[in-house]
């Protein structure tokens, strides 16, 4: 029998293939959307409609302990996902940041300790958490650094996650994907921003092309989630996944040009450059831990993961602004 899921932050770009994956599993998933008046579901506006039709859609907002209560009241696993998750506006906005990232899981932990219902939380994390690694493979002991607002609330909401199932024995895991893409990721992410450029303009405008990511395809993401709710070894961790091996962004441009048929000229722009102190150098996972847990391991090669982007990315084209800075 399916479980009775909620899933915050449903329509973003991880969250709707979360989605996806948990109706594909036969699960009854009650997707919490923010409200707005154009009554759009997000990225879960692209599933199928056979997927669609089987998804109960929350309008509400996580900043609102009521309606988080509501939806949280019959649910059996609750997937946390909703976030503001962009860098640079969090330079911008940090408040907002602390509203939605902090005092929003606060409200997601609370609805969980008042439900009858629980069976299994588990929050999302980032591999930002970290900062720039002091070590490599990053395991789950490296020292966490907030080098930005976005990845100061994130260690602050992985914090709370632990905090409760240490003083409220709430049955709360941690899944830390490092940097996801994939289809339905918008221009805010490296590699659309790539992709999108290349396919539209001559010269690809750029930042720092040194830094190095460990890069994991959003089914992979996806799966980790789908197996961390169900493993009892990760209760009370955090838990890392990505593919354990990092490109820097230079030798990213190189892969997708040899993948698109063609060489990418590139060219820094200032506005695209993070703070110095801010930048993160270095992601690369350590997955061991996940490993001796569940089995983990990726199913896409990066380059499995680009050529499917890619295709989604030819396909929607008009969804991207390649001639601007999508912060």
């Amino acid at each position: 029998m399916g479980k009775t899921v909620l899933v915050t932050g449903a329509g973003g770009f991880i969250g709707s293939h979360l989605t996806e994956r948990l109706v594909r599993d036969g699960h009854r998933v009650r997707a919490f959307i923010r409200y707005n008046g154009r009554d759009d579901w997000g990225h879960l506006d692209d599933l199928p409609p056979d997927i669609r039709s089987e998804i109960e859609v929350f309008r509400g907002d996580l900043k609102d302990p009521a309606a988080v209560a509501r939806a949280a009241a019959d649910r059996a696993w609750i997937f946390h996902l909703g976030a503001l998750i962009a860098i640079p506006y969090s330079y911008a906005n940090p408040h907002d940041y602390v509203q939605t990232n902090v005092v929003g899981t606060a409200n997601v932990l609370d609805a969980c300790r008042a439900s009858s219902k629980l069976e299994r939380v588990v929050l999302t994390s980032t591999s930002e958490v970290y900062g720039t690694a002091r070590y490599v493979p990053i395991d789950e002991k490296h020292p966490v650094c907030g080098q930005s607002p976005y990845s100061a609330t994130k260690i602050g909401s992985d914090a709370l996650g632990e905090s409760y199932f240490r003083a409220f024995g709430l049955p709360l895991c941690i899944l830390r994907p490092f940097n996801t893409f994939g289809p339905r990721q918008s221009a805010r992410a490296i590699i659309p921003t790539i992709i999108s450029q290349a396919l539209t303009r001559p010269v690809v405008k750029l930042g720092r092309l040194d830094p190095r990511r460990d890069l994991t395809y959003v089914k992979d993401s996806a799966a980790g989630f789908a197996a961390i709710v169900e493993c009892d070894g990760a209760l009370g961790k955090a838990v890392n996944i990505g593919r354990g091996s990092d490109v820097t962004i230079g030798e990213l441009v190189e892969r997708i040009g040899s993948l698109l048929g063609k060489p990418i000229d590139v060219e820094t722009e200032s506005e695209r450059l993070r703070p110095a102190a801010s930048e993160v150098e270095r992601l690369q996972a350590g997955t061991a831990l996940a490993e001796s847990l569940w089995g983990w391991k990726p199913r896409y090669s990066l380059d499995e993961g680009l050529e499917e982007t890619i295709a989604w990315i030819r396909a929607n084209l008009h969804r991207f602004r390649a001639d601007g800075y999508t912060t």
